[in-house]
Parts: structure tokens; C-alpha cells; sequence
């Protein structure tokens, strides 16, 4: 009864604080040129400055300072000069990085071709609703494994892509969402499923090497292609969709790699927010540009907190 109590406070906590932190990353997005001082985006969000700082401090593990500097341009800029080197080490190796990161920790399969172009004929998807560090999600789960993690938006945030038309907000906007990517599927509800896969996700602590995530690509095989590499991508660090062209033996299709970096329907653990423009800008992202810079901020603070190993 205890650890429900607690979970369901942890829970209520991850949705409080997501909120301020994606106002006060709207803020700071119109406001940027004026380096705003932290009292002023705190006023924002209707804290004290000593309140907004913990608020950061719990959900991000580092300082609202350290989180400005980790989503600035000029970070971008300078992940970015070592990208191409960074993907070289990661498929020569085999490994995402050099730390416990958690894309060690994801082991993937394909499903064939035949079962992409059905559109999920015959299969049957899993879906359901937990919270997480950036607002309530989304889980679908196939029998061999996670095959889809997006969120819950009321409304569209600004520099979401809205594809064929406005779509529907809340929760049955984000399960159409999906079930547009595998529209004859049959589609089952179980949150205790969505429950367990959004904790495997985005707890550091379930991170480990010895139980790593399944994760199911449902796709093309370029778009598999270019999720592969998305998955050599390290925690804390960026590549640019001529990278990622690059790596697949593509390298005049930067344009169609940013289309399937789009479709990637496995947010944040398949992580197409580290793919970045070539000037290092945020550019687009299905969940809205203020929860990618949310992510990356929040990297930061995990990337930093990672103890150094050869594992």
C-alpha cells in the first residue's frame, strides 16, 4: 500500500513538474534574446526563484542555469562539431557510449517486411497510459516487445507536425496517432502493460544491462535503417541528419532520413530528439519542440550523473 501511495506521489510529482518546466522552455523560447534572469521565469510559472530552481533541480538533476546552457545553440553547436565521430565510435564498437547509458540497455528486432506493408494485419498491439518525466505517455507493446511510446497533448504544441489534417488531443488523439501507423492491427487496451514499459524507459535505475528494453521496429527498411543508427546515438551527445545519411551509405538522402527520423514511433528511447539540424537547431519533432529541448535538458542531467565504466 505504501510503495502505491508513493508511486501514485512520484507520479502526480512527474506531471507538476513537466508542466512548469515546458512553460517556463515556452518562455524562454519567445524570450531567449533577453537571457531572461531566473526570478523572471520563475515569476513565469508563479514560483519563488528558490522554488523553481528545486522544481529543476528534482526533475532534471541539475540547475535551471546548467538546463539553459544544455539546450542553447551554441551546445548544439558544440555536440555537433564531434557527430560524425561520435556515430563512427558507436558502430565500431557496437556500443552507444562510454558510460551505463541506458541505450545500452535496448535490444531491438525488425519485423518483416510483409507484416509493415499489412499494416499490422493479424497483429495484435497492446496499448495503454502511464505517466512519465514529460507528461502522461503512451505505450503500445507487441508479444515481442515495446512497439510504440508517444504522449498525451491536449493540444498541438507549437512546431508539432500535424500531418493529414489537425488531429484529435487528449488520449484519443495520441492512441489514433498510433493507430494510424498499424491501421489493421487490433488494438487492446492494458495499462498495467504501458505501466511497466514506461518505467522501463525513463527510469535510470531500470537501465541495466542484464534486463535491457526489447524494443520492435515496425517500418520500411530505410526507416529501420535510419532508427538503427538513432540507437548509436549516445545519451548527452547529437547528430545531424546528414550523419545519419551518411551512416546508412545514403548520403544525398538527409531529406529522407528527416522524414523517417518523423516517423519514428518509438519516442525517446529510439531517440530521433538528438537528431539536429546542421546549424544545430532543434528543428521539428512530432511532440513538440519544447518537450524535445525538455529531453535534452533532462539527458543533460543524466548523461552528467552517469559514473564512467567500460561496461
Amino acid at each position: 500500500m505504501i510503495d502505491n501511495v508513493e508511486n501514485i506521489a512520484s507520479a502526480c510529482g512527474h506531471r507538476t513538474d513537466y508542466e512548469r518546466v515546458r512553460q517556463a522552455i515556452e518562455y524562454l523560447s519567445e524570450n531567449w534574446k533577453v537571457q531572461p534572469p531566473i526570478a523572471d521565469i520563475a515569476a513565469h510559472v508563479g514560483l519563488s526563484a528558490s522554488q523553481f530552481t528545486a522544481v529543476f533541480r528534482r526533475w532534471a538533476g541539475l540547475s535551471p542555469k546548467q538546463f539553459l546552457q544544455a539546450v542553447t545553440i551554441d551546445h548544439a553547436r558544440r555536440i555537433l562539431r564531434e557527430s560524425a565521430s561520435v556515430l563512427d565510435a558507436a558502430l565500431e564498437s557496437g556500443l552507444s557510449g562510454p558510460g551505463r547509458l541506458h541505450d545500452l540497455f535496448v535490444t531491438h528486432e525488425a519485423m518483416s517486411p510483409g507484416e509493415y506493408k499489412s499494416g499490422g494485419a493479424g497483429l495484435t498491439l497492446t496499448y495503454g497510459f502511464h505517466d512519465s518525466p514529460f507528461g502522461e505517455a503512451i505505450a503500445v507493446a507487441s508479444p515481442r516487445g515495446l512497439a510504440g511510446l508517444g504522449w498525451v497533448d491536449d493540444k498541438a504544441e507549437p512546431g508539432k507536425a500535424s500531418g493529414a489534417g489537425k488531429a484529435a488531443g487528449g488520449r484519443d488523439g495520441a492512441l489514433a496517432d498510433m493507430k494510424r501507423r498499424w491501421p489493421n492491427a487490433e488494438f487492446v487496451n492494458d495499462d498495467t502493460i504501458a505501466e511497466n514499459y514506461v518505467q522501463r524507459a525513463f527510469d535510470p535505475r531500470e537501465w541495466r544491462p542484464e534486463r535491457p528494453l526489447r524494443v520492435v521496429l515496425i517500418g520500411t527498411d530505410f526507416e529501420i535503417r535510419v532508427w538503427e543508427t538513432l540507437l548509436r546515438i549516445p545519451l548527452g551527445k547529437a547528430a545531424t541528419y546528414r550523419d545519419v545519411a551518411g551512416h546508412i551509405g545514403r548520403p544525398k538522402a538527409a531529406r529522407a532520413v528527416g522524414a523517417a527520423v518523423g516517423r519514428n514511433p518509438i519516442s525517446f528511447v529510439v531517440p530521433c530528439h538528438r537528431v539536429l539540424g546542421a546549424s544545430g537547431g532543434l528543428t521539428g519533432y512530432h511532440w513538440g519542440l519544447a518537450r524535445k529541448q525538455a529531453i535534452l535538458g533532462w539527458e543533460a542531467g543524466q548523461s552528467a550523473n552517469q559514473p564512467i565504466t567500460n561496461a
